[in-house]
Order: structure tokens, then sequence, then C-alpha cells
């Protein structure tokens, strides 16, 4: 074989993975709408990059029938990529979203690396204090009413460690979910502030059973830039989240 049909074969084997490990993080680890709120795109880039680029490319170069120490080099370009796959995978792995928590006034996503240990083992519930390996899971957080307790959660908040990184603080959403509607605000005034909005909103309810003036919305804190959050005033429950800024 000439090494345009080796790189070939490297590549379609390296599609095969890539596609494999692209449905894990898609329908997994950041299902809709996670993937764009948590910028999995970029973090599918580095994986695809990796496996797809490198490993064909360097075989490409490298082979020539009957070089020598061909089985060597082709071996070496085989650990590399591995390694530099399972980097990858383990960056995107530890930037999952683990948690979407309802807190105060807006829907907050929690990722693997955002919870430590110790704050995981502190959780009131079983369901809090594990990192999901099945897709983020809904929770609500309630400031706690203890006077040394707030004070430790402002000056830790100053730190950057705020309210959802606490688990010891989530409850089930149902706890919450009458205070979250009470701050959401009528999906229609959304819709009402630009022609852009309402083009997006009126996309969502086309494939929606509810009806505009049975949704409300809350501001969803992606890791790029904020989403709306689109709850239902009759299960309480958010629905979706779509790509406008909901401030």
């Amino acid at each position: 074989m000439n090494r345009f049909q080796v790189s070939g074969i490297h590549l379609g084997i390296s599609l095969v993975i890539a596609t494999l490990v692209g449905c894990l993080i898609y329908f997994v680890w950041y299902p809709h709408p996670y993937f764009q709120v948590a910028g999995g795109s970029n973090l599918m880039l580095l994986i695809m990059g990796v496996d797809i680029v490198i490993g064909p490319l360097l075989t490409f170069v490298v082979y020539k029938a009957g070089k020598k120490g061909l089985s060597f080099d082709l071996a070496c370009i085989a650990v590399l990529q591995a390694v530099a796959f399972l980097y990858g995978l383990s960056v995107i792995a530890q930037a999952r979203p683990v948690f979407i928590v309802a807190a105060l006034d807006r829907f907050i996503p929690v990722y693997a690396n955002d919870l430590e240990d110790a704050d995981l083992a502190q959780a009131k519930q079983p369901e809090f204090s594990t990192r999901s390996w099945t897709g983020p899971r809904l929770a609500g957080a309630i400031l706690p009413t203890d006077i040394k307790e707030k004070n430790d959660l402002a000056f830790s908040s100053i730190a950057g460690k705020d309210l959802e990184k606490f688990p010891k603080y989530y409850v089930p959403y149902a706890e919450v979910a009458e205070a979250m509607q009470t701050k959401a605000k009528p999906l229609a005034e959304l819709a009402a502030k630009s022609s852009a909005n309402k083009a997006v909103i009126d996309h969502y309810l086309a494939g929606s059973q509810s009806s505009i003036g049975q949704l409300v919305y809350l501001p969803l804190i992606g890791r790029t830039s904020s989403y709306t959050m689109i709850l239902s005033t009759t299960s309480k429950l958010p629905l979706d989240a779509v790509s406008i800024n909901p401030w």
C-alpha cells in the first residue's frame, strides 16, 4: 500500500472512534442544550483535531513501503495519538456539567471540576454527593439561615466560590420550583424586546406543545455567555434553553 491508502485507513479508524466518542459527549455528558451552554463546540474541536488530524497526518508523512524502522515509527504515532486523545477526553470529562442548579433567580451549570470532594461529602442527599456521568442533575440551592454560614458564604462568593458550588445547600428542585416561578418573567415579554428574540422563540414554539402564555423564563449562565431557560407555568419545570441574552 502507498501512503495515501495507509493514511486513509488510519483516518477512517480515527473517524469511527471520534464519532463514537462524539456521541458519548453530545448525548450523555453534554445533552441538549448544555453542549452549547458549556462551550462544548470548542472542546469537541480539541478532541477531533487530535484524533482526526494528528494521527493520519503523521502517518502520511512517515509512511514509505519497505522503509526500515517503519513499524517503530507507526507504533510511536499510535502511542502519541492515543495519549493526546486520552488527554483531550479527560479535559472534556472534567469540564462536563454535573448539576444544573436553580439558585435565587437563575440557573447555573456546575461543572465536574468546579466541585471539591470535601464539599460533595457534605451534601445532605445522596444524589448530590457525586459527580454524574450520565448528564447533569437538576437541583435547587437554598441560602443558609445561620448568620455565620451566611457570612462565610459571602466571603467565599467574593473569592469566586458561590452558593451553587456548595452541594450541602442543594435540595430537590421541587422545593424551589415555586420560588423560581415567582422570579420568572413571561416569555412573551422577552419575545417583544426584539425581532431576533421573537424569531428564536417562534422557532422554539413551533416544536413545543405549550403556548407562549404558558411559558416564563429565567437566565441560564453559560460558560462564555448567558442563555435563556424556558420554564412551564403548569409543571413549573425547566423545559429548554434558547440562545437569547435574557438581561
